[in-house]
Order: C-alpha cells, then structure tokens, then sequence
C-alpha cells in the first residue's frame, strides 16, 4: 500500500506556502478511505469497449430510464461493450446534466442509488465527475449568496476591470456574470460555460475537501472510470490563459494519488476538447495523471479524410500516437453528446476547419463559436450528428462509409468508444434544436425503447444495418489479442485512400484496412515474408495479402 504522504507534492504546488495545512485538511478526508492492495497488473484488455449514452436515452412507459438502459443492455450489447459512460445523471438545472444542483443525488426522472449500483453490477461504469463548476441553482451556491461563512469562498470573485484577455474561452457568453449577495453587494463571478454554471474556486480547502468527499463517493458507488469534465479550465490566475496550469495537472495527480490509495482498480479519464499536442498533456509522466485520455483529434480529422477520400493525413496523425507507458492509453470516439469539436485540428490540420464547417453546414447542421483574446470568433465546434456529417461527406445514403469510419478506432491503439447514436445511426434531430435554441440537442434526441427494438428487428431499416455493421465489428475485435490497447502498432502506406495498420500482440498479427473512399481498390500489403493465403477475420473468407479487393468503403482485418 502506498503511503498517503504521496499527496503532498500535487498540494504543494497547489498550496505553496500552506502545504501543511492543505495536507492534513486532505488527510483528514482520504485517510478513512484508504485501503491496502496494489493497483491491478492488467488496466486494459482488447474486449474494452465502452457505451456513450445519457441515462434516459432509452425511455420505455412505466419504468425508471436507468432501469430501461440496464435492461437493454443486458439484452442487446453485453456481448460486444464492456462498459457504459452514463452521462451525468444527478439533478441538474441547465446543459443536460452539466449544470449539476446536487452532485451526491441521482435525479428522480431517471431513477435512484441502486438502479445506478445495479448498471455497475454488469457494465463498468464511466462516472462524470463535473468539477469545474455547479449550478447557479444549486444549494451550495443559494448558502453562499446567503453569505453563509460554509460557503463564503464558493466562487471566484473578479474585479471586472480586471484584464481578462488572455483567459483562453470555450464558449463566447461573457466571462463573468454579475450576482447579488444577500447583503445587496453585487459580485462579478466566474462563469467559464454559462451564466447557470458557477465556476467553483479551488483556491480554498473548503471547496477542495467538499469535491474529494464527492469523488469519493462516486467510487463507493460503483464507478470504475471517472471522466474529468473540462478539467483543464479548473484553475483560475489572472494575466494568465487559465487553461492547463501547473495547478490544473497537480489537480489532477492529486485525484490520481487518492485513487491509488483507495481504489487502485478506478481509472481517470480527462476530456480536454484542445489541439493534440495539449491533451496528450494529461498522461502526465505516464503514472502520475490520467490513465485514459480521450482523443479529441480523432473525430475532426477522420471526417476530413472521409470527404476528401484519402487517408493520408489520418495516417501521417495516427502513427505519432504513443502513450507514455504501458498504463496509459488512448480513448478513441468519434461522436459523443457534444459536437464534433474542431479546436484539435488547430496544431494538426488547421486549414480542414473550414472545409469542415461547410460539410457540417451543408450536411444540416450548425456550427458553435468560442471567443478570442482579440475579440474575434472562432469556430468551436460543428453540432450534426457523426452520420449525418459522414454520409454528406460521403455524398451516399448507404451506412457503409459510416460503419467504415466506426472502424478506425476499433483498430487504433486505446479503448474505443461508440455514442448511442452511432450505435442506432440516428439522425439529426431538428425539433430538439428547434424546442430549446440549444445547438447540441441536434445528437441528443430521446427514444422509445420499443421502438428502437422494433427499428433494429427490421432488418431493411437503416437502424438495424448500422447495429449490426458495429456490433459485428465489437464482436470480432474483442477476441483479438492483436487488438490490445497496448499491442504493437504500426501505421502502413498501402494506397492514399486506404488507412491501414499492423497490430501485434501474443504471437498474432493483424493487418486492419479500411478504404476510406468510394472507389473500389485492390491493394497488397507491402510486407515481406507474407503468406499465399491468409483470413479476413470479418468475412471469413481466405484473402491472399498480395491482392486484396476492397469495395467502396470496405474494411478487411486480416490475419494468419
């Protein structure tokens, strides 16, 4: 077991100066949940997958969404995802769950505690821990309003003639939102996302102690990973951008070094929607931070690569991927409740974003902005849905390039990770957008449960075609010890429309193609040694590597 002393280097940066005072305030809330046991030798397996979803996604009449998503889990996907990011589900006041009022509350509309407890019982649960900020609706923000000397130091304060320029925004709503205390003095508050979401200040013991206790708790409620929402806008210095500080990643080691005392098994996972370069950032050394880091880079790119029909930029990009050590690794999406951010281009392949913004725009969707130091705009992100956006690209109604572009993950180094969504190839969804003004509603449509089973029994449907391409695909990856998150990993230049990969792991190899254009190929891997005849693992059938046939946005994952 380690010594709890471990956690003094991250408060030190954190609180120089009162490194003995924010010890002992962490100790005293660490120390009961400290328990002996070394960290697991395997974090990762090739049957990792993980389920993106809001906990009422699925609705069904009469029963709890938490229930009616354990319920269809069970039934449809136990056997091709491993574990299921619930989006968060506590009592919330704005940004569908992101705007939290009660963080140690399930919200009643979705279902309780133990619907919650009994999801972890079957899937591994993806807990978000949203730190960052809490609703302006929330109790703790009313007490300090009230000025309850509980609660004095909740927020973070701010002169308004204060120069703020080089604070590094995500969104373009103002900074700072001004509120009125009890006593009638108006205060000009932090509000890095929304005027509903308080920016909480960690500058204070009080409100760092309350947050570990919810961390804590999450872990005794069943979470095995838990994603950092916004977490590199988490310390605030003014005449600095306010974005990955040194106090941000000795945040992060901190929440790290209660987890390997605690609860060695439970994983951290940071999503920092910012350029490639800035989000592997969260590795740390390789033992010290996260061990999953989402990559933001992915989605952006691959959709480019998909409307140009080549896949030389993917390639170039995918073979500098490289986790720091062999307890790290990659979380690789496409889709998610967000938008498709495009900020991580911006070191990679910064003269797509336009290109991407007008497929985004075309394909039916809207594009968000985010505010620069110099009063400009930028675009943020494109709100459409990944099929949407593929097909467009694509310029084809067929699921076939969708189900291609869900394939790359699968094959990349990391955990991959599929939106429901995708899963279902859902569509965009204009009234939500229409209802609320809310851009990203567009990927978030609620379904009936039955309906979607109806959807997915019709073979013919859309729907169905894209259940059955992914799942497919889950299916065989995960009984391939090739598809580790760790295995070997080589990126091969076999044609400029195809992506292709070497994974090897335990004595077996796997060739992984995906043609990523609409033009049929024949190809052959550039291999010395390779045998006559070899397996494609999808179709079954007997490839011989030397000529390989590729129809329009085909996949093969060849083997011996």
């Amino acid at each position: 077991m380690r010594d709890i002393s471990i956690l003094r280097e991250p408060l030190g940066v954190m609180y120089p100066g009162r490194l003995r005072e924010a010890f002992e305030a962490v100790r005293r809330v660490v120390e009961p949940h400290v328990r002996p046991g070394d960290a697991p030798q395997e974090l990762f397996s090739e049957q990792e997958a993980i389920l993106i979803t809001y906990g009422d996604t699925l609705k069904q009449s009469g029963e709890a969404p938490l229930v009616t998503l354990r319920r269809f889990a069970e039934e449809k996907l136990s056997e091709v995802f491993s574990g299921i990011h619930v989006l968060p589900f506590f009592p919330y006041s704005s940004d569908d769950g992101f705007s939290v009022t009660d963080y140690l509350s399930v919200n009643p509309d979705l279902g309780t505690w133990n619907d919650v407890e009994e999801l972890a019982r079957s899937f591994r649960l993806m807990i978000d821990f949203v730190l960052n900020h809490i609703s302006a609706h929330s109790e703790w923000f009313r007490r300090y309003l009230a000025e309850d000397p509980a609660f004095e130091e909740l927020a973070i304060e701010v002169d308004p003639s204060c120069d703020l320029s080089r604070v590094v925004r995500p969104r373009s709503t103002p900074l700072l939102t001004p509120f009125t205390k009890k006593s009638g003095k108006t205060v000009h508050l932090w509000t890095t996302f929304s005027a509903d979401q308080i920016d909480l200040n960690y500058k204070t013991l009080k409100t760092l102690c309350r947050m570990l206790d919810v961390f804590l708790f999450y872990v005794k409620r069943g979470a095995a990973i838990v994603r950092l929402d916004a977490i590199a806008y988490l310390w605030k210095e003014i005449g600095t951008p306010c974005i990955h500080l040194p106090q941000t990643h000795a945040a992060v080691r901190l929440l790290r070094g209660i987890l390997d005392l605690c609860a060695p098994h439970v994983l951290l996972i940071t999503e920092t929607n910012v350029p490639h370069r800035e989000n592997v950032s969260y590795f740390g050394d390789g033992g010290n931070e996260a061990q999953l880091v989402y990559n933001f880079t992915l989605p952006p790119l691959l959709l480019h690569c998909f409307l140009r029909g080549e896949a030389n930029q993917l390639s170039r990009w995918a073979g500098t991927l490289k986790a720091p050590s062999d307890r790290t690794t990659f979380f690789n999406f496409t889709a998610s409740h967000d938008g498709i951010g495009v900020r991580p281009l911006e070191d990679v392949l910064p003269e797509a974003i336009p290109e991407l913004v007008s497929l985004a725009r075309r394909a039916g969707g809207l594009v968000t902005f985010r505010s620069n130091p110099d009063g400009s705009r930028s675009p943020y992100e494109l709100n459409v849905t990944y099929v949407d956006a593929v097909l467009k690209a694509a310029g084809t109604e067929n699921p076939d390039p969708f189900i291609a572009s869900q394939a790359v993950p699968l094959v990349l180094p990391g955990v991959p990770a599929i939106y429901v969504h995708s899963l279902f190839g859902s569509r965009n969804w204009y009234e939500g957008v229409k209802q609320t003004g809310i851009a990203r509603r567009i990927n978030r449509r609620k379904l009936n449960a039955s309906e979607v089973r109806r959807r997915l029994a019709d073979p013919s449907s859309f729907a169905a075609r894209v259940f059955k391409g992914l799942c497919r695909l889950l299916s065989v990856r995960r009984r391939q010890a090739a598809f580790h998150p760790n295995a070997a990993f080589r990126v091969l230049n076999i044609h400029p429309r195809v992506f292709a990969v070497h994974r090897e792991r335990n004595g077996q190899r796997i060739y992984a193609l995906t043609n990523l254009s609409a033009e049929p190929l024949k190809v052959s891997i550039p291999e010395e040694g390779l045998p006559k005849r070899a397996v494609d693992l999808l179709s079954s059938h007997t490839v011989d590597p030397s000529s390989i046939h590729l129809p329009p946005f085909g996949i093969a994952w060849i083997t011996w």
